[in-house]
């Protein structure tokens, strides 16, 4: 039973940096804007949280320094998209591989490549007084650490905000038909550009938890094509938060299970576990193809007549 609700405790761990990555993707995809950047801005946001803390001593200004450095990442591919009108696949390639170097420059430049990292302020667990201690479900749902609490909670409201509000409702449209929305005075620009910056904000937060809650430091190239499987979540789970959600759960569960094969004393060659995320990530989206609620405008530039 121990077992049991480790791993399903592990894998809500695990599946939270791509679901608040994802949901910031939902938006961005709504409303016509392909963030393959997402990968970087994640690896922007673990490498500044984590020099956030250091520099500070405290974790959630660490995370709030990733958020604004994030969304200025995000800026940069916002401008060239959506103003500059360029390929966003291309742009999006660009910045990850400039948050690739540019990260490893940094990371080196302030911590050199020492093999004991300084100590940092990080994410711990906080318990929910008295549902953690529900047998069975308590360890699994209520003793997590707080962005764990947050990724969720974030489900109903990016749900509601986008189905059942005149914001959701702007941005669903300039993804589907920004043309008819210029014509009624709905500014596709700002509507793309905004969303742009929203996933900004939660794929900083998303690279804050993988660097300070997962993990204890930052080390080069940690996010791992995490910011392609929160692309693949959201096409996953069919362009919804909810969707966005259990399509998150599943590839945690993927990494959940990845790590216990990994820990059994197997003849298996280790490579064999670790492409288990990948794969479950190619079926499901060759599994989904067919059934895309993909918007109209999705990945192209609107260019006014």
């Amino acid at each position: 039973m121990n077992e049991v609700v480790s791993f399903f405790s592990t894998t809500l761990r695990l599946a939270t940096p791509t679901l608040l990555a994802a949901l910031g993707i939902v938006f961005s995809e709504r409303a016509g804007v392909v963030n393959i950047g997402t990968e970087g801005m994640m690896l922007v946001g673990a490498l500044s949280g984590v020099i956030g803390s250091y520099v500070t001593g405290n974790v959630w200004l660490g995370t709030l320094i990733a958020i604004v450095v994030t969304v200025l990442f995000a800026a940069i591919f916002g401008f060239f998209t959506v103003v500059v009108k360029a390929d966003q696949t291309v742009i999006g390639t660009g910045m990850n591989l400039l948050a690739s170097g540019l990260t490893i420059t940094v990371n080196r430049a302030l911590f050199g490549a020492s093999t004991s990292p300084p100590e940092i302020d990080k994410f711990v667990i906080a318990p929910i007084p008295g549902l953690s201690k529900i047998p069975v479900i308590g360890p699994i749902f209520f003793n997590h650490h707080i962005l764990v609490y947050l990724a969720f909670l974030l489900v109903p409201i990016a749900h509601f905000v986008m189905f059942r509000t005149n914001v959701g409702l702007k941005v669903r449209s300039v993804g589907e038909n920004p043309k008819a929305c210029d014509t009624v005075g709905i500014r596709v620009g700002m509507t793309r550009f905004l969303s742009i910056l929203y996933s900004g904000i939660l794929a900083g937060i998303a690279g804050s938890f993988v660097s300070m809650g997962m993990l204890s430091f930052f080390t080069e190239g940690m996010i791992a094509g995490g910011g392609f499987i929160a692309l693949a979540a959201v096409v996953f789970g069919n362009y919804t938060p909810r969707g966005v959600m259990f399509s998150s759960l599943v590839f945690g569960a993927s990494n959940a299970l990845m790590y216990r094969l990994q820990a059994l004393a197997t003849n298996v060659p280790s490579q064999f576990p670790l492409m288990i995320p990948y794969v479950i990530t190619i079926v499901s989206l060759c599994i989904v193809s067919r059934r895309s609620n993909k918007p109209l405008g999705s990945g192209k530039p609107y260019i006014k007549e």
